[in-house]
């Protein structure tokens, strides 16, 4: 299942090691921070020693756009979920590219003098 992903990257944890029967492996897990309405902290990870190279390339507090591929496994009775990064871009922080977009004007209108009755300093509020 392939999926997408666009948030700031907010934290690259230690590199994992080890050696496995194919031979030694490299694993990095990294968290972004979406920017919907409500925010969520998402938990991936990128393997290999080209993977993990590529993410020490980007900085805390860049946008990044990530595709990865979900998957869970079961293990003694508990399910595990793997987010694994496939590609990671920068996207233009500056253009609204993160995939979520603010509901409604945020903006407030401006008042000017003809809103208000200037000689009595009064509004047009009935109370």
């Amino acid at each position: 299942m392939a999926l997408e992903i666009t948030g700031t990257l907010i934290s690259k944890l230690a590199v994992q090691t080890g050696n496995s029967a194919r031979g030694e492996w490299q694993k990095q897990e990294f968290v972004i921070e979406t920017a919907d309405n409500f925010p969520k902290k998402v938990c991936l990870n990128v393997w290999g020693p080209e993977k993990v190279s590529e993410l020490s390339g980007y900085r805390e507090g860049e946008v990044l756009k990530i595709s990865f591929n979900a998957e869970s496994r079961e293990f003694n009775q508990r399910w595990y979920t793997d987010l694994r990064a496939w590609k990671i871009e920068r996207t233009d922080q500056s253009s609204n590219d993160t995939g979520y977009s603010a509901p409604g004007n945020t903006s407030f209108p401006s008042t000017s003098a003809s809103d208000t009755d200037s000689d009595t300093g009064e509004d047009d509020l009935p109370f």
